[in-house]
């Protein structure tokens, strides 16, 4: 794993660390979600998930592609 430096703003930095102590995780967990994230990377991970639950809707596979959609943003 390869460390970078990353400067942040006064504010930025107290939310950073505000949100990694409140979900009980490191600053660098957080950084990289937070970048994987902004990259796209880890999109699969979560849709290989996405059947585990039952949402008790039988037009789910019908809307795929809105649902999908909707979740990606704009």
């Amino acid at each position: 794993m390869k460390r970078t430096t990353v400067k942040l703003t006064d504010e930025l930095d107290a939310r950073l660390r505000h949100e990694a102590a409140r979900r009980g995780t490191t600053i660098s967990e957080l950084t990289r979600e937070a970048i994987e994230s902004h990259l796209g990377i880890g999109a699969r991970r979560r849709l290989l998930a996405a059947g585990a639950g039952r949402s008790g809707r039988d037009d789910i596979s019908e809307r795929i592609e809105e649902i999908l959609r909707q979740e990606s943003g704009p």
